[in-house]
């Protein structure tokens, strides 16, 4: 058995067409009007797991989920290293018990602290601790070395994507 050809990444390199332009072959044959719609939206959920397998790749020395990491980057970006919880929530768009679970795993490892606000006892603050902030700075140094996972495409490239799937965020709802 020959041995696969992998990617700089570690991704196997397939020997085989794209499966995703043989879908939207299959589909402009049946419903061309939709065909490209279909390719986009595949498109864009096989590019979400390709680059968040290359993230949590550069996250794991860290012992850091993605989702984890983007809260200690969040709680580390602001003036005083607390938040509320649901400022969170809405801050890194996920829903509440995702903030509550990410927050539990990062403050049993002394990375985060949490804890009633002062000013209103029904709302519940995170805190980042020196520790949670080192090592979101070593991660994020991480990560930026890795280029996000997309080191090899030109930041115009980048630029252009981010321009496109705001429109498509727009569209669907989640920006006025």
């Amino acid at each position: 058995m020959r041995e696969r050809v992998k990617t700089a990444y570690g991704d196997p390199v397939p020997d085989t067409p794209d499966p995703i332009a043989e879908a939207h072959r299959q589909w402009s044959g049946r419903w061309p009007e939709h065909a490209d719609h279909m390719a986009a939206v595949t498109s864009v959920m096989r590019a979400q797991q390709l680059l968040l397998s290359r993230i949590e790749a550069v996250l794991k020395p860290y012992g850091l989920t993605f989702a984890a990491y983007e809260a200690l980057r969040l709680l580390a970006f602001t003036r005083t290293g607390t938040l509320p919880m649901g400022k969170m929530g809405t801050r890194l768009m996920v829903h509440p018990a995702s903030v509550t679970n990410v927050i539990g795993r990062l403050e049993r490892r002394g990375l985060v602290g949490r804890g009633p606000s002062p000013d209103d006892r029904r709302v519940v603050l995170a805190t980042i601790t020196p520790a949670g902030r080192d090592l979101a700075e070593e991660a994020t140094a991480a990560l930026n070395e890795s280029g996000f996972g997309i080191a090899d495409l030109p930041a115009s490239q980048a630029a252009e994507i981010t321009a496109a799937l705001h429109q498509v965020r727009r569209t669907t709802g989640d920006l006025p």
